[in-house]
């Protein structure tokens, strides 16, 4: 029969391992949970793992312990418990109480002692003891039925494995700490001594006593009998503070200790609070799962009653079966429903029969993922009139930092409660009516209704005509492209082999590690946890010298060009529509900028010939039409003089010189007229990555300089242009007051990394609060011209449409006739769409593809 077992937990000590290995989890509301979230994933780990019968945590109390009564000095250099941390203990009690698991503390000890007192009294009884602390103090309990589990490895070791680990029998430990001392703690030992000395001293006598008695016995190591002489009372001193207090006065019956069902309830409300979503689903209650009606409206009598009730209380909420994806939603069911009514559903093919109050302009729709549900709509024939509310792009505006905005997700964060499968759709449309009313009043709140009202939700429907538009290709030159690049990838290959001496797999990081650093005996420049580095950075830096790295750079740009692009467009092509209709995304960025997928049009490149060929194969849908690109000039670096006010920057662009040539005139203190191509590089790649935080290091690698040459242009930048420097720093300082940074227009990013105590994250932060500021900016200046051009295009009731955006470039195709007019249009909007205290500028194209464009 197996005994019974008891889990002791060194709760302070566990506290402070998972607070330092789990970095920067905080709720929305900016309340740690590391430490709490590392501490109940362990206990899970325990109570899933080993089923203990009985379990309880031991903690610390803020009064002086008997210790401190002796020895004034004992942990007096420990750094004060970090209030992020402290925050967290009475939250992490909570969780241990709700689990139903014991707590123990008493004035005066240490968690150890009642472990100790604990431990001793539970195994009398023939049953045994697992202790959960990392803490080598407690080894000195170690027997054969008082083991430890390691938080770290979550591994239990007995006095075996102790004995291995340590180098002697752990219950020596306290013996050990007597000569070798314990920084930790602040325990003496006997200076000079040391770890080693200590270690071969027990094993050669055995415990502290029987060393002082046999003191002059000692041969090795030299001269410490001595020092155990002079030392002899630090030694005893020393050990008595090592050893834990097994007769701690704690009065409490071991049934309490029993492990036994936690409160399920009083869970999931802490973990609702601590934003834990999983675990607070894991152990919601398990209630019946509330059945949502659902009416069909198939019959006129009923749609005429709903469609009445609408037009009364003037909004409603709709949401269709599928997703974006799904091959436009051809067989879905359409639901629907008002705040104070039952949910109805109709047929997608039906949905025309509810025409009049998705038309009606003084009705407000609301919904989720606006721009896929248009499409529905439009294939019906339903123009979507006056103001509609997406719950998706509303959170988006809230999330700050959330990683997803899902309906779930939105649906956790702002009801605490979820959608469960058995709801299926209903659900979700429940969940949308719900979220209306919240997500509404805390947009109100935080300033961002015109953001809401006047960009993100007019540029929903321009994207979806966008996407609606999408872009002809070129199949004949793609498919010669293919040709081409297969046959000079096939010519690299056979070079590398040479080179090598060798066939090796090209895409396999192993095998290359092993060519350059083995073989070709190259420098080794990063390692990483499977061997050496061989990205791009590495091989930029050993292409200088030898030629295998510089072909096989050459090599992977070809492949990913061919198999990113080249090859993978035809496939995107729409067989309905003969175009390809990539998706653009308003919530993939935290800066405001938009993302597109399936093709991501935001990378093609345009450094490179093929990339530039690839830029060829974008023409118009019909040989009649032309193509308009139009993007602006430098916008970030206009933002940043107008955000920081500087007037030397702002003198530069008034006056239209070169910034670049202007800046680096005034790093180089040189005339502009003197000023080298090599120099106005340099400035220019300071002027962008001060966009960006760039650090010296940063800079250096890009400049291929040293890092003091780099950390010298930066100091003349700032010396030069003194409130970017002003700016920057304030920006920072604004984040770490309020957690978040603003752009022109008041969009909101939330960056609560600005507080980490992680270095590199920290300063990763800070780049963010410089950045976003102007480039997020930017991101509402193009998002502002595509809705003001899009509008004017339908009021003119001109034939041009806008086929993509690209950053800061939009993209049209037009019929010759309207080129003068669309043009002036384009620059008009674009440079108007807010003003600076510099001029906006705009570079228009035209041309027969993206790439062979002429400015007008």
């Amino acid at each position: 029969m197996a005994k019974e077992k008891l889990f002791l937990i060194d709760g302070h000590a566990l506290c402070y391992r998972c607070f330092f290995a789990i970095r920067d989890l905080t709720t929305s509301k900016g309340q740690p949970t590391n430490a709490v979230y590392g501490f109940i994933r362990i206990i899970r780990n325990i109570l899933r793992e080993y089923q203990p019968d009985y379990m309880a945590v031991c903690f610390d109390t803020p009064k002086k312990t008997h210790r401190q009564e002796k020895y004034a000095e004992y942990k007096i250099q420990r750094p004060p418990m970090p209030d992020d941390l402290r925050s967290q203990i009475p939250v992490i009690k909570d969780v241990i109480k709700a689990f139903n698991v014991a707590i123990f503390e008493k004035d005066g000890y240490e968690a150890d002692d009642l472990i100790a007192t604990i431990s001793k009294k539970f195994v009398q009884k023939g049953r045994e003891v697992v202790i959960v602390s990392d803490d080598k103090d407690m080894y000195q309990l170690a027997a054969g039925n008082i083991k430890y589990f390691n938080s770290k490895s979550r591994t239990i070791l007995g006095t075996k494995e102790l004995k291995e680990k340590l180098g002697f029998a752990p219950q020596r430990i306290a013996d050990f700490i007597g000569l070798a001392g314990d920084v930790s703690d602040n325990i003496p030992g006997v200076a000079g001594i040391g770890a080693v000395g200590a270690r071969q001293l027990i094993n050669e006598f055995g415990d502290l006593e029987a060393i002082l008695k046999h003191f002059e016995k000692i041969k090795e190591p030299k001269g410490k009998e001595k020092l155990l002489v002079e030392q002899r009372e630090a030694a005893i001193f020393s050990k008595e503070l090592a050893i834990l207090d097994q007769e701690v006065p704690i009065d409490y019956d071991v049934k309490e200790l029993k492990v036994q069902a936690p409160d399920h309830e009083q869970l999931h409300a802490i973990f609702q609070d601590l934003e834990f979503q999983k675990l607070a689903d894991e152990f919601s209650v398990q209630k019946p799962v509330e059945k949502i009606n659902v009416r069909s409206v198939s019959k006129p009598a009923d749609l005429k009653a709903f469609i009445a009730h609408v037009e009364k209380k003037g909004k409603f909420t709709f949401l269709i079966e599928g997703s974006e994806q799904d091959a436009l939603f051809a067989s879905g069911t359409v639901f629907v429903t008002t705040e104070d009514g039952p949910i109805h559903s109709l047929a997608v093919n039906d949905i025309s029969e509810l025409k009049p109050i998705f038309e009606n302009k003084n009705i407000l729709k609301i919904t989720y993922n606006v721009k896929g549900m248009l499409k529905v709509l439009t294939r019906q024939e339903i123009l979507v009139g006056g103001k509609a509310f997406d719950v998706m792009l509303a959170g988006y505006l809230l999330g700050g930092s959330q990683l997803s905005f899902e309906l779930n997700s939105l649906t956790w964060t702002y009801l605490k409660s979820s959608i469960t499968e058995e709801q299926g759709v209903a659900g979700q449309i429940q969940a949308v009516q719900q979220l209306y009313a919240p997500l509404l009043k805390e947009i109100k709140n935080r300033s961002l209704m015109e953001l809401f009202d006047d960009i993100e939700m007019p540029l929903a429907h321009v994207l979806f005509e966008v996407e609606e538009n999408g872009v002809n290709l070129d199949l004949m030159l793609l498919k010669k492209l293919s040709k081409d690049c297969a046959k000079k990838i096939g010519h690299l290959t056979t070079a590398l082999y040479k080179i090598a001496g060798e066939e090796f797999n090209l895409n396999s990081p192993k095998q290359l590690s092993h060519i350059l650093f083995e073989k070709l005996d190259l420098p080794v420049i990063k390692k990483t946890k499977t061997g050496y580095s061989t990205n791009e950075a590495v091989l930029t830096i050993l292409a200088d010298q030898h030629e295998l790295p510089a072909v096989i750079l050459e090599y992977r740009q070809l492949a990913k060009l061919k198999s990113t692009y080249i090859d993978a467009l035809p496939k995107l092509v729409n067989e309905r529509t003969g175009r390809v209709h990539a998706q653009f995304n308003q919530t993939g960025a935290e800066t405001g900028r938009l993302s597109s997928s399936n093709p991501n049009l935001q990378n093609i490149p345009v450094r490179t010939e093929l990339g530039r060929q690839i830029r060829k194969a974008f023409i118009p849908s019909e040989k009649s039409l032309m193509m308009i690109a139009a993007d602006y000039s430098q916008i970030e670096l206009r933002i940043l003089a107008h955000l920081s006010g500087d007037k030397n920057l702002i003198k530069a662009f008034k006056e239209g010189e070169d910034i670049h040539s202007f800046t680096a005139s005034l790093i180089f203190d040189i005339k502009e007229k003197d000023v080298t191509d090599d120099m106005r590089n340099s400035a220019k790649r300071v002027n962008f990555g001060i966009i960006y935080g760039i650090s010296a290091f940063g800079l250096a690698n890009d400049l291929k300089v040293t890092q003091p040459e780099a950390q010298e242009f930066i100091d003349k930048y700032f010396h030069r242009y003194p409130a970017v420097k002003k700016f920057m720093d304030n920006e920072i300082k604004k984040c770490e007051k309020n957690g978040y940074v603003t752009t022109l227009l008041n969009r909101r990013r939330y960056i609560p990394e600005i507080k980490s105590k992680n270095g590199a994250m920290k300063q990763f932060a800070q780049r963010q609060a410089i950045n976003t500021p102007v480039q997020g900016s930017a991101a509402d200046l193009i998002k502002l011209a595509m809705i003001n051009i899009q509008r004017e295009i339908k009021e003119q009731k001109l034939k041009t449409k806008m086929i993509s955006t690209v950053h800061d470039e939009l993209i049209f195709e037009s019929p010759p006739k309207e080129k003068t007019t669309v043009v002036d249009l384009i620059r008009d909007k674009m440079m108007h769409a807010v003003t600076l205290v510099v001029p906006i500028e705009v570079n228009v194209k035209v041309g027969k593809n993206w790439l062979e464009m002429e400015e007008v």
